[in-house]
């Protein structure tokens, strides 16, 4: 906390980002996680379930361990992101066109979820409830599935005609399991949750999330766990805010035809308000010439390999399990893919589409 006063003291002296900016991820330990995590590269700490790895965050002071700390490039190195964006100068550079958050932070929470037991049947705020109670923010989210064992659901929405008062009778009883929807996923699906959206996470599934930046949750059913500290039951809070006038879509979100061109495929996996997320898979040898639109972008690699390289001539090596935030100022960067690669990459909706709406 004395760092960040003295940031609103002195600002910060960068130099022009020319790479990548990269992060120390966070790591939560969890009851339904795992080690799964391992396989993209994380180094956990031993003996230990971790759920999930936030690989770029940065939410208010309220939630514990919430602000993503730069690893890379060395004139940001240590900062947090939240301490880098406060920066004008780094701001524009990061942020282009893009505003931040209400909470003057990044406004996505990019994480890994490794469930390797059922996460609890849960829901986030509404907007309605979040305008009546500050202290809640709203969570609108997508699931991209990256590995799913044989057999493998998540529960997304209440089954039709499922009534606010059924559903807190069902859960007084604990069958309110029955009232949702089991949908089988296997990797590459992409699934949207809005707020409002009762879900959970099923047991055997890895995901990559990309949410608004909020980590407000009201749990309804915890699969039998006991109510520890930390695993509260919030059910009047969650009656609030569930939509149970509609569900959304069982099946994953709709991809319009792949884009395929000189050795790259490139498919939508889904466009809200809040985020866009595109999938590229790679050729070995293939390539690209970088375009932020003046917006900053987000690259989790999932397999292969290769590098991107700046303006400036400097390269980071790109591997499985590594995300990155490519800056909105980026100009004249190229990617090269040495191997077969498939990434995800996450942009922020451009401004242009508040100004049309």
């Amino acid at each position: 906390m004395q760092a960040e006063n003295l940031m609103a003291i002195t600002p910060l002296t960068v130099h022009p980002i020319d790479a990548p900016i990269q992060f120390h991820p966070l790591l939560k330990p969890r009851v339904w996680g795992g080690r799964t995590l391992e396989r993209l590269g994380k180094s956990l700490p031993p003996g230990q379930k971790i759920g999930e790895s936030w690989e770029v965050a940065d939410l208010p002071p309220s939630i514990p361990d919430g602000r993503s700390i730069v690893a890379a490039p060395q004139s940001l190195a240590g900062r947090s992101l939240h301490e880098a964006l406060r920066d004008s100068r780094t701001r524009r550079a990061i942020m282009g066109d893009v505003e931040l958050s209400p909470d003057t932070g990044f406004p996505l929470l990019i994480k890994y979820l490794d469930a390797r037991e059922n996460l609890s049947v849960q829901v986030h705020p509404s907007v309605e409830y979040a305008r009546r109670h500050p202290g809640a923010h709203v969570k609108s989210e997508a699931w991209v599935v990256i590995a799913a064992d044989p057999g493998a659901v998540i529960y997304k929405g209440l089954k039709p005609g499922v009534t606010r008062e059924a559903f807190a009778q069902h859960i007084r009883e604990d069958t309110v399991v029955n009232d949702l929807v089991a949908v089988p996923v296997k990797p590459g699906d992409c699934h949207y949750l809005p707020s409002g959206t009762c879900h959970a996470l099923g047991a055997g599934i890895l995901v990559a999330e990309v949410q608004t930046p909020s980590d407000t949750t009201f749990r309804v059913f915890d699969w039998g766990r006991p109510a520890t500290a930390g695993r509260e039951l919030h059910i009047e809070q969650a009656l609030e805010c569930i939509d149970f006038a509609s569900s959304p879509p069982q099946q994953p979100v709709e991809s319009p035809i792949p884009n395929k061109r000189q050795g790259l495929t490139t498919m939508r996996l889904t466009r809200t308000e809040f985020f866009e997320i595109e999938r590229v898979d790679a050729d070995a040898g293939s390539g690209f010439h970088v375009v932020t639109q003046s917006r900053p972008e987000i690259w989790m690699v999932m397999a292969g390999g290769g590098e991107i390289r700046g303006d400036s001539g400097h390269a980071v090596d790109l591997q499985p399990g590594m995300t990155i935030l490519v800056p909105a100022a980026a100009r004249d960067w190229q990617a090269r893919f040495d191997e077969r690669t498939w990434l995800l990459c996450v942009r922020l909706p451009s401004p242009l589409r508040k100004m049309i709406a």
